[in-house]
């Protein structure tokens, strides 16, 4: 099936959720979306194969790949990442990182608030002002709520998988043919898994 125009497969995998939207120029072909805490690894490579078989492209068509670099889940974000570098260089097409910020701030009026819900009531915030956009942060989300109440920031709503999926492909559509790095996770916080307490094993010589 021949396409006039680019194709950017989008793709998110920073939270609960493994979602995919296929691009055809600025319109929508196809998209699928599906709540998951775990598994990730194992469902996205084929979710993506759906979405292209739902539409007709194969993977050889495809100009170029968005993906989500959080913040967000550890483990997801890297599943994503390494997913989309591992295509881009095995069909030698472009991969572009697109935070979950850049996704909020898409199409938004500013001066705003960005929040993503990050653990412990906690959010990763970053401010959009009228010439400015602050450096990204972790707070607790009482004070970050206090805080953009008393200065009269917006904060958009939370967006669905398939939104946000469909966000980072219209985002890459834009950069694709100028962005050179490839995508790089985008972590603001520790990961929670604990570091080894116990000795390593002493390795004996035979």
């Amino acid at each position: 099936m021949p396409f006039d125009q680019p194709l950017i497969l989008g793709f998110d995998t920073s939270a609960a959720h493994c979602a995919a939207v296929l691009l055809s120029g600025d319109r929508i072909i196809a998209g699928l979306a599906e709540d998951m805490s775990k598994g990730q690894a194992e469902r996205l490579v084929p979710l993506l194969q759906e979405v292209l078989a739902k539409a007709g492209p194969s993977w050889n068509d495809l100009n170029a790949l968005g993906v989500g670099i959080g913040p967000g889940n550890f483990t997801g974000i890297r599943i994503s990442v390494a997913t989309a570098r591992g295509l881009a260089m095995g069909l030698d097409i472009a991969a572009v990182g697109v935070s979950g910020f850049e996704a909020l701030a898409f199409g938004t009026t500013r001066p705003f608030a960005a929040l993503i819900d990050a653990p412990r009531a906690q959010v990763y915030r970053q401010d959009y002002l009228e010439d400015e956009c602050l450096a990204p942060r972790l707070q607790l989300r009482l004070d970050a709520d206090a805080e953009t109440a008393h200065a009269g920031l917006a904060t958009p709503a939370p967006l669905p998988p398939l939104v946000l999926a469909e966000r980072i492909a219209r985002i890459a559509a834009t950069r694709w043919q100028t962005e050179s790095a490839p995508p790089a996770p985008l972590y603001m916080r520790p990961a929670d898994a604990a570091t080894a307490r116990d000795a390593p094993p002493v390795i004996l010589a035979s």
